[in-house]
């Protein structure tokens, strides 16, 4: 058999090629041609033979990609935790004190992060301003959409909630409802005119905008911080998943069409598993291996949950985007990608991952009688994790240059083509 992306080729140069690669091709045609520098009628076919030839290769080895348009997402409407929390959390429940937010915003802005987050890079990387908290009730903007996501969502009901627990009642139920009620009331609001009217999205736009989710983590979390096994926590991801795509359909049957989907990344990397569980076996890396492979269960089940939801819903398009073998690979080779420390947290105090589940990033706390400020490490653009549970905004801007080429997504398309529904015929 022909090697991948090869052509069996016998065209009448005045010798025969074959098995060539396909750049080695175009090298030879120009070569030939600047060598002959003949006009006979042999030399015009030949060259004409090669031309054909040469479009032949370029569409069977140029990326699909290459042919489709780039979308109109003229609003971003995202659902999910503190992984994309633009303020909702700080609006509503508690919000994150100094240093949060330090490194970009120099001051805290309601991201769980020293600065942008992912959704900010892709917000900004579609011409849209940074996302609204739907929750925010000061200087939102609507117009191109908004932020329903709040730090400690989960997917389904959390068995106990903030101030009570550590989970916010705000789980993807809720912003369903949220998101529900900002489509009916936003047009009321641009109907009846005034200054309000322009802050609210277009009516067209709730069909065309782009529909992101990143969430999930807080569910493995909530089965592990409840002293649930491995085993049990795995056998409730089934649940968790049906939870996820019911609500995708509800939100698909008020317009939505085109879905960008973040599956969860390693959680078992993360200082607050590491602390928690520190008789855990680890990988070669330093994670907790179990808590990945829950993760990494999770993460088939999702995947295939939207291969059913294309068959379900075939207007729509759904992209799934692997964040987490993007943030493992920082974990893997973290000086190849210049960062270092990426099991130890930037703001935090206290042993060997600098995370105490008591001494939050911002506290003040007393040692030998001194007061001291839990703050940010000195270099934080080279670090992974912020605060013992969210990421940098160093490796956010790391992951999202790596997703939104498509070379993470299923189907591989650039976040620029993900209303392309090219991949509902996948199985």
């Amino acid at each position: 058999m022909p090697p991948r992306n090869t052509v069996e080729v016998d065209c009448t140069f005045p010798y025969t090629i074959k098995q060539a690669q396909p750049h080695s091709l175009v090298l030879i045609c120009i070569f030939w041609y600047f060598s002959t520098m003949e006009y006979t009628p042999r030399v015009l076919i030949s060259l004409f033979g090669c031309y054909m030839l040469l479009l032949h290769i370029t569409s069977i080895t140029v990326s699909p990609a290459l042919a489709l348009e780039d979308c109109e997402f003229p609003a971003i409407f995202n659902f999910g935790d503190s992984n994309s929390d633009t303020g909702g959390f700080a609006a509503s429940i508690y919000p994150p004190p100094t240093p949060y937010g330090e490194t970009y915003f120099h001051m805290p802005v309601g991201r769980m992060s020293d600065g942008r987050l992912i959704v900010d890079f892709l917000a900004k990387s579609l011409g849209h301003p940074y996302l609204s908290a739907y929750l925010d009730s000061l200087g939102t903007n609507f117009s191109h959409g908004a932020n329903f996501a709040t730090s400690a969502s989960t997917i389904r009901l959390p068995d106990l909630i903030l101030p009570a627990g550590g989970f916010s009642p705000f789980y993807l139920d809720i912003q369903y409802v949220q998101f529900r009620e900002l489509k009916s009331r936003s047009q009321l609001i641009r109907q009846r005119g005034g200054i309000f009217a322009s802050l609210m999205p277009k009516e067209e736009y709730f069909s065309k905008a782009l529909y992101t989710f990143d969430i999930g983590q807080n569910d493995l979390g909530e089965g592990f911080f409840g002293n649930k096994t491995i085993q049990e926590v795995n056998a409730s991801v089934p649940d968790i998943i049906t939870g996820f795509s019911t609500n995708i359909k509800k939100i698909y049957d008020l317009g939505a069409r085109s879905f960008w989907i973040h599956n969860t990344g390693p959680i078992g990397c993360v200082p607050y598993i590491l602390v928690k569980f520190p008789s855990a076996q680890k990988d070669e890396v330093g994670c907790a291996k179990a808590y990945n492979g829950v993760a990494q269960h999770f993460n088939h089940e999702l995947k295939q949950a939207i291969v059913q939801l294309r068959k379900d819903l075939p207007l729509a398009a759904f992209t799934y985007v692997d964040v987490y073998s993007v943030k493992y690979s920082i974990f893997k080779e973290p000086k190849k990608y210049g960062f270092e420390l990426p099991l130890v947290a930037c703001c935090g105090y206290g042993g060997k991952y600098n995370y105490n589940s008591s001494t939050g990033c911002g506290a003040t706390i007393t040692v030998n009688g001194s007061q001291i400020f839990v703050g940010s490490c000195k270099n934080p653009s080279a670090r992974v994790n912020w605060d013992g549970i969210h990421y940098t905004e160093a490796a956010a801007k790391f992951v999202f240059e790596k997703i939104s080429t498509g070379a993470y997504s299923d189907p591989p398309l650039p976040l620029k083509q993900a209303c392309h529904r090219s991949g509902n015929k996948k199985k």
